[in-house]
């Protein structure tokens, strides 16, 4: 059973005395947040009996992401095996430990890795294209801001790193049921490089004098960015499904940070945190929603612990948190109109951050992927713990073998020790001599020391371990071709129909999950980041003209490379198009070839469709993501004007064709 939180922390009673002096905050909206007002307790309750009843919801599943954890381990350390064992001797404990020691470790069997990645690979493809996320206008006003709309997206997704931190909601969504993403607006702040060129004037003439300074501290980089929510540190409203949480009531995450880095939030005063430094004289900044969390970092050898030394490291647990509430009703304004706070509680004791959410979008900032999502469950049943019964079966048979094949291949003796020196037999090391004792001497050595015989009865268990993976591969979905691997038993050799049949057939119950998870999860993000930009945006950025938009904005902006884009410029009405789960050349049928053949001699069907859209379609799903650079440019074709009897004569000699006899050539 997992452990159920309740009450409230210890840590409320146990600091209240020390926040009693007044540290000269000034609060927002004129609010009483000093920790030892009775408005601030008020507050912090409202926030900690939400994380609480989410934690006791989402704390069921733990046990279960902790098995897949294990079987991502793909190994189990020695010291769950319990192989060593207590003697009173000393010199038998060390012998026992060295003989362990030597021994392999407990292998789980890395099938459901294996299957992982196959379908994650596949995941990765079909949405870490360029751009990741498109956008169209809705009216032709429009067309030219969702084409540099576009352009800055994907600068952001680059400079940002964001497909890093897709990967990482792709991989849990696979492993946990849910992965869980931030759509957030950052700023970087740096110095800039700055030239200083003068003309210096002497008796000797001009020169030049060309300088290198820097700036006082500016604004290198602002635009969007995905950080991750880890599902062990969720706090969403349990009352709503995984595909609905923007229906919740609330939503949070517990985050990891330090006192430093929030000190220098505070003081920076952009984010709008407060009360930071209330938290310095505590010893322990964790909050007891983090201590049952994941293992997996312990099963590496890490540890989820932070040093406890203050002096070394202070890591801070906050809880933060959007709630939909009536202001009015928490006292935090006279407005009567449910709206979207934001709040970040350190320690589970101090509010950090209290403040109205003012996101355009009037989203929880939170986008969620739960592929296995059943439409009522907020933590549905992972992919791969779908697997786990048969994974558990395959690492019993596949342990239990190599246990008996251990055993054939360890020497299991029986021994009279009255006739033989034990010692000498326990030497593991070859060429050993073993000496019989004094009432052994001169009796031969044929019945010392006997074998005890083994019987091989797990030899058919490798055999019967592919029966288990070809199970699994039917389950998941992802068939011995996604894993890189071919058909290598069966009556016959492995056609190139039989190939492309299950093939496809694998690629389209992948391309339905990965539809599933573009609606879900990238239709939500791409969404905000584009009201993230028209919202937040203060600087000018300028994007390199590439991609599917280049034609057009290179006759609009002709003879540049790159677009300073303000903004006014994104200020427009746009659709976000979502990738439909499809990979390049993952549905593609070498059929296209013919057809294309056929089309290109055929002049009716020229007249019909149009033969360089049906060449770039057939170059994009065999990979060519770039044909529009080798596109002729149009503009720079000269014509010619030649007079009507010079036409007729060059027609007459061949050198000339007319454009309606160009397809019967």
């Amino acid at each position: 059973m997992p452990y159920i939180i309740t009450g409230d922390p210890s840590s409320w009673t146990t600091f209240a005395g020390s926040y009693q002096d007044d540290l000269g905050y000034k609060y927002p909206n004129n609010l009483d947040l000093r920790p030892s007002s009775d408005f601030h307790t008020k507050i912090r309750s409202h926030i900690w009996r939400r994380a609480q009843a989410s934690r006791n919801e989402i704390q069921k599943r733990f046990h279960s992401w902790r098995e897949i954890d294990r079987n991502l381990t793909v190994y189990v350390p020695p010291e769950e095996e319990h192989l060593t064992h207590h003697h009173h001797d000393h010199d038998h404990e060390d012998h026992n430990h060295h003989r362990h020691s030597d021994k392999p470790t407990t292998i789980v069997f890395p099938y459901s890795y294996s299957m992982m990645e196959s379908v994650l690979t596949y995941m990765y493809m079909a949405f870490i294209q360029d751009p990741m996320f498109k956008y169209q206008g809705i009216d032709s006003s429009d067309n030219l801001g969702a084409m540099l709309m576009e352009l800055v997206i994907k600068l952001h997704c680059l400079k940002n790193k964001v497909p890093l931190n897709a990967h990482t909601v792709l991989r849990d969504s696979m492993a946990y049921g849910v992965g869980i993403a931030i759509p957030e607006w950052i700023k970087k702040f740096g110095r800039k490089v700055v030239k200083n060129q003068s003309i210096v004037e002497s008796p000797l003439g001009s020169s030049e004098d060309n300088r290198i300074s820097w700036s006082d501290r500016t604004l290198l980089f602002e635009g969007n960015s995905l950080s991750n929510i880890d599902p062990y540190m969720w706090l969403p409203d349990p009352t709503v499904s995984s595909s609905d949480i923007q229906k919740g009531e609330f939503n949070g995450w517990v985050d990891r940070t330090n006192y430093m880095n929030l000190l220098t939030e505070e003081v920076d005063g952009a984010q709008g945190y407060f009360n930071v430094k209330y938290l310095k004289p505590r010893q322990n900044k964790r909050s007891i929603l983090a201590l049952d969390q994941s293992d997996r970092l312990e099963r590496h050898k890490g540890s989820t612990n932070p040093i406890a030394d203050a002096d070394v490291t202070t890591p801070i647990d906050v809880i933060k948190m959007y709630v939909n509430i009536i202001p009015k009703d928490w006292k935090l304004s006279p407005s009567e109109i449910p709206e979207k706070w934001y709040f970040e509680l350190a320690c589970d004791d101090v509010i950090i951050r209290c403040e109205r959410a003012d996101h355009n979008h009037g989203m929880f900032p939170t986008a969620v992927a739960s592929p296995e999502f059943d439409g009522y469950q907020i933590t549905p049943i992972g992919r791969l713990e779908i697997l786990y019964g048969l994974q558990h079966t395959l690492d019993f048979l596949f342990n239990s073998h190599i246990s008996n094949v251990k055993k054939a291949i360890n020497d299991m003796l029986i021994v009279d020790p009255y006739l033989v020196n034990i010692d000498d037999l326990r030497d593991p090391e070859p060429g050993k001599l073993v000496r019989l004792r004094r009432p052994a001497w001169g009796r031969g050595v044929d019945k010392v020391v006997q074998q005890l015989q083994v019987n091989d009865i797990t030899r058919l268990n490798i055999a019967d371990s592919q029966y288990i993976t070809q199970a699994m591969d039917r389950v998941i979905g992802a068939d011995q071709s996604m894993s890189g691997s071919l058909r290598q038993g069966g009556p016959e050799r492995l056609t190139g129909a039989e190939f492309q049949g299950t093939r496809g057939s694998a690629v389209s119950r992948l391309q339905r999950i990965a539809q599933i998870i573009g609606m879900q999860f990238f239709q939500d993000v791409g969404t905000m980041f584009a009201v993230h930009t028209q919202q937040y945006m203060k600087m000018e950025t300028y994007v390199k003209i590439a991609g599917r938009y280049s034609e057009q904005l290179k006759a609009i902006f002709p003879n540049k490379e790159n677009v300073k884009v303000t903004p006014f410029d994104l200020s427009i009405d746009y659709d976000l198009i979502v990738n439909d789960g499809s990979i390049p050349g993952g549905n593609f049928s070498s059929a296209w070839m013919d057809l294309f053949k056929t089309i290109g001699t055929s002049p009716e069907l020229t007249q019909q469709f149009d033969v360089v859209r049906i060449f770039m379609y057939i170059a994009h799903q065999l990979g060519a993501n770039n044909v529009e650079d080798f596109k002729r440019v149009v503009n720079n074709i000269n014509p010619q004007t030649i007079p009507d009897q010079q036409v007729q004569q060059q027609v007459q000699q061949g050198n000339l064709i007319p454009a309606n006899n160009i397809g019967m050539q």
